[in-house]
């Protein structure tokens, strides 16, 4: 329950008005005063008794008057030890004070991540948490991660606007912080840990296409690579991480449960144990749920009046996909993957897999595949791809999938998306143009690759330790 006190209460008292009632007191014992003298004055002693009754009468009011003034200055005083002179004259104009202090905007602040290393003894994390205090920090949420040498602490933390990251990072080392990272956030940070954990573990088991998202969004800014076991051709690749994983400093090596290795790297910032503990337990949650995708399925009408199906699509779709091969022409294949027209079926398999990403498919009322759209998972990159059979291209499919896998990258709070084609692809260049969104044009490896911004892109996030950045090899055959 909270204490309210209103500023009329807290006001000086006006003396004056108890002076007046002494007065009027002192006045009425006079009168009976006067009357007991003249009562007793013709006795042989009264002149005396009278002076010395007004003597008693004079030093009586001038105590009770000293009295009541102490102890009204003592009960409006703060305790003794928590203020000086300055302080006291601040209370007695408090009411004028707090208001203005209501009416003052409240003081720009700035959320950061930050992470530091302190020693495992008693009282080093109370000394960094008496330094934030200092200087005005707010200490939003708190993780700790337990190493051989020490314990990584990792805060979100409600910070002054003015206070930098170099400025933090260096109060942080003085209260014993080592090995110190700091990073701007935002409010999707505001959730608590476990709540996040779980609601990725829900994304995840409801699409297996959401592991590599889940991974990424537990671990913060990491690229993720999935290695098969065996490569297009066939042949082993070398890569199968043990049963319990590999964690070597920024690099951590999990066992994907469909055959290869998910390799997760973090050149900023080492994983921790716990970290590691964390992803795995997601790797093994996919693996005991199997296959899934979502089979939500949505029924559009062409403008010729065809009515066509639009829905995800695992490698459960294999045969129809490459069955629709066979219907396309070498130019149409040739446009899509970039390479030798043979092995555009060996990409399926690929392309199909959840790992690598999402697959929209395209049937006819029939139940033929005519249609695919990817959206496909590129490191810390995000690629977008379509293949339209030939009898069904100029009818608004390729534009209809590309809005779709785009509004699914942006769920996924992917920056962009790119595109790899060539300049003789104008359907493609079309459909991209279409989205209304900012394009950027790059010839890379003899391909056009088209950038779509989805968002404005976010500010450089300050740190305290620098980041080298990681640039994603862009697959030119798909």
């Amino acid at each position: 329950m909270t204490d309210v006190t209103s500023s009329k209460s807290t006001r000086r008292p006006h003396h004056w008005r108890h002076d007046l009632i002494e007065l009027a007191a002192m006045f009425t014992a006079v009168v009976v005063a006067d009357s007991i003298a003249k009562t007793i004055a013709k006795g042989p002693d009264g002149p005396s008794l009278l002076v010395f009754s007004a003597i008693a009468l004079v030093a009586t009011a001038a105590f009770h008057t000293w009295w009541a003034r102490r102890h009204s200055h003592a009960s409006h005083a703060p305790p003794a030890g928590e203020t000086d002179g300055r302080a006291t004259a601040e209370a007695v104009t408090s009411p004028v004070r707090d208001e203005k202090e209501e009416s003052a905007p409240p003081a720009e602040t700035t959320l950061w991540r930050m992470r530091t290393t302190v020693a495992d003894t008693p009282g080093s994390l109370a000394a960094l948490c008496t330094v934030l205090a200092r200087l005005g920090v707010d200490i939003l949420t708190l993780q700790t991660h337990p190493l051989g040498d020490g314990t990584v602490d990792e805060f979100l933390l409600r910070a002054p606007a003015d206070l930098s990251a170099q400025a933090l990072a260096r109060e942080t080392a003085a209260a014993g912080g080592r090995d110190t990272w700091t990073e701007r956030a935002d409010a999707h940070d505001l959730v608590d840990t476990p709540t996040r954990v779980l609601g990725l573990a829900t994304r995840t088991a409801l699409d297996a296409a959401e592991l590599p998202l889940a991974l990424r969004q537990l671990l913060g800014r990491c690229t993720l690579h999935s290695v098969p076991a065996v490569s297009l051709t066939g042949r082993p690749t070398g890569e199968q991480a043990p049963v319990e994983g590999v964690l070597e400093e920024t690099v951590m090596r999990l066992r994907d449960p469909h055959g290869g290795t998910l390799i997760i790297e973090r050149p900023y910032l080492p994983f921790t144990p716990t970290e590691f503990a964390r992803a795995r337990a997601l790797v093994e949650l996919d693996a005991r749920l199997g296959p899934r995708v979502p089979r939500s399925q949505d029924v559009l009408t062409l403008p010729e009046g065809n009515e066509i199906t639009v829905r995800r699509a695992d490698q459960r779709d294999l045969a129809a996909a490459r069955a629709m091969h066979d219907r396309c022409s070498a130019r149409t294949l040739g446009l899509r993957y970039h390479g030798p027209v043979g092995d555009a079926e060996r990409y399926l398999d690929h392309l199909l897999s959840p790992r690598f990403g999402r697959t929209l498919a395209v049937q006819t009322a029939s139940g033929r595949l005519v249609a695919l759209g990817h959206l496909l998972w590129d490191g810390d990159e995000t690629e977008v791809a379509l293949l339209v059979e030939d009898d069904w291209q100029r009818r608004g499919i390729g534009s209809e999938l590309l809005g779709r896998l785009v509004a699914m990258a942006e769920e996924t709070g992917c920056d962009s998306v790119y595109a790899v084609t060539q300049s003789s692809n104008t359907g493609m260049v079309a459909a991209m143009r279409a989205l209304n969104l900012p394009l950027d044009y790059q010839i890379e490896e003899g391909t056009l690759v088209i950038t779509a911004r989805l968002a404005p892109a976010p500010r450089p996030a300050a740190r305290t330790q620098q980041e080298q950045p990681h640039e994603g090899a862009r697959r030119a055959e798909r």
